[in-house]
């Protein structure tokens, strides 16, 4: 049987290449694109892939949360992080939501295939690139240096405060998270309230410095 994947990338031209080149490998189909993190998780539980190969920041809902959702809600897939960052907290966090694998996008196919098939098999898969990264980010919390404040946002928190630095005001997030603008500003007050912020422009500072979003 072959491998099912679903590819989730904000770039449709990145995606569409890997799509062409995926489907040269024999034990490999992939069953379907996605371009957005919220419409990851939708087509995961469409499709029930093996696999998803997912970008790390993407709009609307990025690859950390998507990657949390997903697993949530279809355990028997394998989430395979696939970024242009290697840095420590994007690794980190791909990981503690789950993720079976994290490669770089400048990978050659060969380790790309390597890893989809290693994840597929139930074992993890980290690029050489970012194994260094994960060894910093363990030597730093045996150190006791790991970062506080996003442990204390929920999950809609965290998705209401990457949809708010992105730009989306009250009305339109309400309407994509199918709650009320009432519910959207308590959401903002409690995610200033809890992270000592004052402003929706220093909520956005500190969503692009944990990697929640990128400019």
């Amino acid at each position: 049987m072959k491998i099912r994947i679903l590819l989730a990338d904000d770039h449709r031209l990145m995606s569409t290449g890997l799509r062409s080149l995926l489907g040269k490998e024999p034990d490999m189909a992939v069953v379907g694109e996605a371009y957005d993190g919220r419409m990851a998780v939708r087509l995961a539980e469409e499709l029930a892939p093996h696999v998803v190969v997912l970008d790390v920041t993407m709009p609307d809902l990025n690859g950390i949360e998507a990657a949390r959702q997903i697993l949530k809600r279809t355990p028997a897939t394998k989430v395979l992080a696939l970024s242009m960052h290697c840095d420590h907290r994007y690794v980190s966090e791909m990981l503690l939501a789950g993720a079976s694998g994290y490669l770089v996008k400048d990978c050659a196919l060969e380790e790309l295939a390597q890893a989809i098939r290693v994840v597929h098999d139930g074992q993890r898969y980290l690029s050489p690139k970012v194994t260094s990264a994960v060894v910093d980010e363990y030597v730093r919390r045996l150190g006791g240096d790991r970062p506080k404040a996003m442990s204390v946002l929920t999950n809609r928190e965290r998705e209401v405060l990457q949809l708010l630095a992105e730009g989306r005001t009250t009305k339109q997030i309400a309407r994509r998270l199918h709650v009320s603008p009432k519910t959207i500003e308590t959401h903002r007050r409690q995610l200033m309230q809890k992270l000592d912020l004052h402003s929706v422009a220093e909520l956005t500072k500190f969503a692009v410095k944990e990697g929640i979003t990128s400019l």
